[in-house]
């Protein structure tokens, strides 16, 4: 851990998009921009743009192995936010790694379905998440397809179905789930924050805009600074929603791309 007032270390570990609106790219903007030092691990390389992923090549997980020992041998991380993971073997490189030097807080983003709908990691890969990693992690942030996908069923349409799924969720063995309600038609963006102390709605206004690329990256990776800065997890959550609610509403200023745009991480700033 770091020393009381020091700027907290968060990691990254995840798949790079060359177009900067998703993977390991948002995580670093969204990371910097809620004012933690970000570092990265990067487990696949991803041939995509706004309009969709054409190639996905996998980091040897050898190679990923030796990027998380050199890492972790000398920064002490605060929080660490786990996104694109391929393999099992990966996903076992992984949570050695992080059980021999475990963070206070780990977030697993089960990244699986991109935005455009292209399925990321096969079914040996899903199994591996749900299997390996989603144990390991304090908190789980799947959107709705993604938590259809873990659980083997069909992605909801209306909030009690919704949530339903929770309990199933929870059982996985993570700490905590926050089920992302964006694919829900309505003018309402509900998440339902699943942990010990019960269920929690957390409501948002639907922003108008193209710009959804990486919105999933942008806003575990916002819950992990938050983490990393001493909130807990019900304000974490609700500070990197409401952060993530602007970056959406001022992602117009970007002109990125001919499909679906990045959000604008550092609207704060800029």
């Amino acid at each position: 851990m770091s020393p009381p007032h020091a700027i907290p270390n968060t990691l990254t570990i995840a798949g790079s998009d060359p177009g900067g609106g998703a993977g390991i790219q948002a995580d670093l903007k969204a990371l910097s921009a809620l004012g933690t030092y970000a570092t990265s691990v990067i487990t696949a390389l991803t041939a995509q743009n706004t309009r969709g992923v054409t190639g996905v090549h996998p980091v040897p997980a050898d190679f990923i192995a030796a990027q998380l020992d050199t890492l972790l041998d000398d920064i002490a991380i605060d929080a660490v936010k786990i996104g694109m993971v391929a393999s099992r073997e990966v996903a076992e490189v992984v949570r050695e790694a992080l059980s021999r030097q475990r963070p206070r807080w780990i977030v697993l983003d089960p990244v699986m379905v991109a935005k455009s709908g292209d399925i990321l990691v096969d079914t040996a890969g899903i199994a591996a998440v749900r299997e390996v990693l989603v144990p390991l992690a304090d908190l789980i942030t799947p959107n709705l397809p993604e938590a259809a996908v873990l659980l083997g069923s069909t992605t909801p349409t209306r909030r009690d179905a919704m949530a339903a799924m929770a309990p199933a969720l929870m059982q996985l063995g993570a700490g905590a789930v926050l089920l992302k309600g964006g694919h829900l038609h309505g003018e309402s963006c509900p998440d339902l924050l699943i942990d010990a102390a019960g269920h929690h709605w957390l409501e948002g206004r639907r922003v108008a805009t193209r710009n959804l690329h990486g919105t999933g990256c942008s806003l575990s990776s916002a819950i992990t600074a938050r983490l990393a800065r001493g909130d807990d997890l019900p304000d974490a959550v609700a500070r990197a929603k409401a952060w993530l609610e602007q970056a959406l509403a001022q992602s117009y200023r970007l002109d990125v791309g001919q499909g679906q745009g990045p959000v604008h991480h550092f609207h704060a700033w800029w």
